[in-house]
């Protein structure tokens, strides 16, 4: 009897490996590129965001308004509206960069380098 098993075990085990090669899928690269935003889309969403704010002034809200200019935002405010843009596209502003944020195109400008945007 134990003859008999010691014959089919590599058999059973070379019938395995046989079976495991077949249904296993052949490895494939998957390359894709993210299909990004578009600049009308982009810009529509940032002003949105803007439109969301009571102390915006929906008369001077414009692409080329400046935050604290025309649209008459404080520093605190504006660090409120680039948190809020943040937030609308998935992404994170580091706090250097997101100091430079001063008009809605350059917001707009940032979100449409940032390939992390949703």
């Amino acid at each position: 009897m134990f003859r008999l098993a010691a014959r089919t075990a590599p058999v059973f085990s070379r019938a395995c490996r046989v079976s495991r090669t077949t249904t296993q899928l052949p490895l494939r690269a998957a390359y894709s590129a993210p299909a990004g935003l578009s600049k009308d889309n982009i810009e529509s969403r940032v002003l949105d965001v803007l439109k969301g704010f009571e102390k915006v002034d929906q008369s001077k809200l414009t692409t080329s308004a400046s935050f604290s200019k025309d649209l008459g935002l404080d520093s605190l405010d504006a660090v409120e509206v680039v948190m809020a843009v943040e937030e609308e596209f998935a992404i994170e502003i580091p706090d250097a960069e997101a100091d430079e944020i001063q008009t809605v195109q350059q917001a707009i400008d940032y979100v449409s380098k940032t390939p992390a945007a949703q």
